[in-house]
C-alpha cells in the first residue's frame, strides 16, 4: 500500500541530495539503453542480413519496428506518467524492454526479430517519455542545467559507443549479443529506480486519450509502411496510394480528436507558441535528416568498403564521440539564447552532411571524415538546446507531455527518415544500374541495397562490369540521401533561428517537494 502524499514528500526531502543523483543515474541508464539500441543494431545489420537472409526492406524494419512503436507510444506514456506517476511508468518500461531484448537475442527468423524489436519499442517509449520529466521533477535552477547536460551527454554517449560496442560484440560473440547486453544493464537500472526514485504525478491528470493513441499510431504506421513498400509495389499502385491516403485521413482524425479533448495527450494549442513550433521542426529534422542516416553510412562502410562491424564502428567514432563530448564542454553556454545554439547545431549538421556528399566508387572512408566531425559537433550542440526548449514550453506539471512530444518528434523523424531515405536510396541505385547495364535491374538493386558489393558479386555469374557498376550505384545512392539529409537539417536550423524566442519559454521551478500543490509525490 502506498504512503500518504505528505509522507512521500517527507521521504523525498530526506536525503534528497544523494537520492536525486542516484535517480539521475537510473534515468541516464535507461535512456542510454533505449537509445544505444538504435545505434548498436545498425553495425550488425549486414551480419543479420547474411545470417537470416534478410531483404533490404527487412533491414529497414529492424530499425523501424522499434522506432515506430517507440514514437507512436511516447505521447500516451507521457500522459500515463502524469496520471499514475513517472517512476511507475519508467520502471514498467525498463522491465518490458529488458524482456524484449532477451527475445530479440533468441530470435531465429526475421519475423520474430522484427516482432521483438517492436516490443522493445513499447518499453522504450515508457522510458523515453518519462526521462526528461523525471529530470524536471528532481532538479531545479543551476542543478537542472547540469542534469540536462548529463542527460544530453548520455544521448550522445549512446550514439558514440553504440557502433563500437555493436561492432565488437558482433565480431566477437555474434549479433545476438547486442541484445543480450541489455539484460544486466536493465536489471541494475531497475534496482536503482525502485530503491532511489520517488513517484511524482500530476493530480489534475485525466484518463488516457485512447482515441488519440489509435489515430496517431495508425497514421504513423501507415505512413512508414507506405514509404517502406513504395519502391517494391510502385508509388502509383493502388496499395501504396490507399495506404498513404489512409495515413492522411487518420492524421486528420487525430487532429480532430485532440481538439475535442479537454486535456489531450498532444495539446495542439502549443502550436500557437512559436518556440514549440521551432523546436518541434528542429527535432524532427535532426531525426529524419541525421540519425536516420547512420544505418546507410554503416551499410556503406561494411557492404561497399568491406569493413568488419568493429572496423565500421571505429570509423564512425569521429562523429559519435563528439556527440558525447560537446554537451559537456558547452555547459558554459547555457546562458546563451537557446535558438542560437539549436540553429548553430543544426547548421553544422547540415554542413557536415553536405561535405560528405561526393563519395565515388574509388573513395576511401576518409572522404567522410570532415563531414563526420562537423556532424558530431552539430548534434552535440543541438541535443541540450532541444531539451531546454522542450521543457520550457509548458508548465512543469505537464512536463511528462512535453518530454513525450519532444521525443516523439525525434524518434518519429528517425522512423520516417529511415523509410524515406531508404526509398530514395534504393531508387537511385536501380536508376544508376539501369543506366550502366541496361534493362530492368530491380532485383540487382535490391541485392546491392541490402548486401552491397558482396551481393553483387554473387549475382554476377561471370558477367563483366557488374561489381563496378554496383559500386558506382551504391555511391550514387549514398550521395543522394546525404544531400537530402543536409536539406532537412538546414530547414530545421532555419526554423529554430526564426521561431524560437526566449520570451516564449516559461520560467517555472521544477516540481518537487516544495511544489505539493502542483505535483503529488506517491511512493511506488
Amino acid at each position: 500500500m502506498g504512503s500518504r502524499p505528505d509522507e512521500a514528500l517527507a521521504a523525498q526531502s530526506s536525503g534528497s541530495s544523494s537520492r536525486k543523483w542516484w535517480a539521475l543515474i537510473a534515468i541516464c541508464g535507461g535512456t542510454f539503453m533505449l537509445l544505444v539500441d538504435l545505434t548498436i543494431v545498425q553495425v550488425a545489420l549486414p551480419r543479420i542480413q547474411r545470417d537470416l537472409h534478410a531483404s533490404f526492406t527487412n533491414l529497414q524494419w529492424v530499425i523501424d519496428a522499434y522506432a515506430l512503436t517507440l514514437s507512436a507510444l511516447i505521447l500516451t506514456n507521457g500522459t500515463l506518467a502524469d496520471r499514475v506517476g513517472r517512476k511507475r511508468v519508467f520502471v514498467g518500461g525498463l522491465g518490458l524492454f529488458t524482456l524484449a531484448s532477451l527475445l530479440c537475442g533468441v530470435s531465429g527468423s526475421m519475423s520474430l526479430l522484427i516482432a521483438a524489436r517492436a516490443l522493445q519499442g513499447f518499453g522504450g517509449a515508457a522510458m523515453f517519455a518519462t526521462s526528461l520529466a523525471l529530470v524536471a521533477q528532481e532538479f531545479r535552477g543551476p542543478e537542472r542545467a547540469g542534469a540536462i547536460a548529463a542527460w544530453s551527454a548520455t544521448v550522445g554517449g549512446a550514439v558514440a559507443v553504440g557502433p563500437l560496442i555493436g561492432g565488437a560484440l558482433t565480431d566477437g560473440l555474434g549479433w545476438q549479443w547486442i541484445f543480450f547486453v541489455n539484460i544486466p544493464i536493465g536489471l541494475s537500472t531497475m534496482f536503482i529506480s525502485v530503491t532511489r526514485m520517488v513517484n511524482v504525478r500530476d493530480p489534475d491528470a485525466e484518463r488516457l486519450d485512447w482515441a488519440g493513441l489509435v489515430t496517431f499510431s495508425g497514421a504513423l504506421f501507415l505512413l512508414i509502411f507506405g514509404l517502406l513498400r513504395g519502391t517494391d509495389e510502385g508509388w502509383g499502385s493502388a496499395l501504396i496510394v490507399s495506404v498513404l491516403a489512409g495515413a492522411a485521413v487518420l492524421l486528420a482524425a487525430f487532429l480532430v480528436v485532440e481538439l475535442r479533448q479537454r486535456r489531450p495527450m498532444f495539446d495542439l494549442s502549443l502550436f500557437s507558441n512559436r518556440a514549440f513550433c521551432g523546436v518541434s521542426l528542429a527535432t524532427f529534422t535532426i531525426g529524419a535528416g541525421m540519425f536516420a542516416m547512420f544505418p546507410y553510412l554503416t551499410l556503406y562502410l561494411q557492404n561497399a568498403l568491406g569493413y568488419s562491424p568493429l572496423q565500421g564502428g571505429l570509423r564512425l567514432l569521429p562523429a559519435t564521440v563528439l556527440t558525447f563530448i560537446v554537451p559537456l564542454l558547452s555547459r558554459g553556454l547555457g546562458g546563451r539564447p537557446p535558438a542560437a545554439l539549436l540553429g548553430a547545431g543544426l547548421g553544422l549538421t547540415a554542413l557536415g552532411l553536405a561535405v560528405m556528399h561526393g563519395v565515388t566508387a574509388s573513395s576511401h572512408w576518409t572522404a567522410l571524415l570532415p563531414g563526420l566531425l562537423l556532424v558530431g559537433v552539430g548534434i552535440g550542440l543541438a541535443n541540450p538546446a532541444i531539451a531546454r526548449i522542450a521543457l520550457g514550453v509548458v508548465p512543469p506539471e505537464r512536463s511528462g507531455m512535453a518530454s513525450g512530444i519532444s521525443n516523439t518528434f525525434r524518434i518519429g523523424g528517425l522512423a520516417v527518415g529511415v523509410a524515406g531515405l531508404g526509398a530514395f536510396f534504393e531508387h537511385r541505385i536501380a536508376t544508376s544500374l539501369e543506366a550502366s547495364l541496361g534493362g530492368n535491374q530491380g532485383q540487382l538493386a535490391k541485392a546491392v541495397a541490402s548486401g552491397g558489393v558482396r551481393a553483387a558479386a554473387g549475382l554476377a555469374h561471370g558477367r563483366s562490369g557488374i561489381v563496378e557498376a554496383s559500386m558506382r550505384a551504391f555511391a550514387s545512392g549514398l550521395n543522394e540521401i546525404l544531400l537530402f539529409g543536409a536539406g532537412l537539417a538546414l530547414i530545421g536550423a532555419i526554423g529554430a533561428v526564426s521561431l524560437v524566442r526566449r520570451r516564449d519559454l516559461q520560467q517555472h521551478p521544477a516540481p518537487g517537494p516544495s511544489a505539493a500543490s502542483e505535483a503529488e509525490a506517491v511512493s511506488a
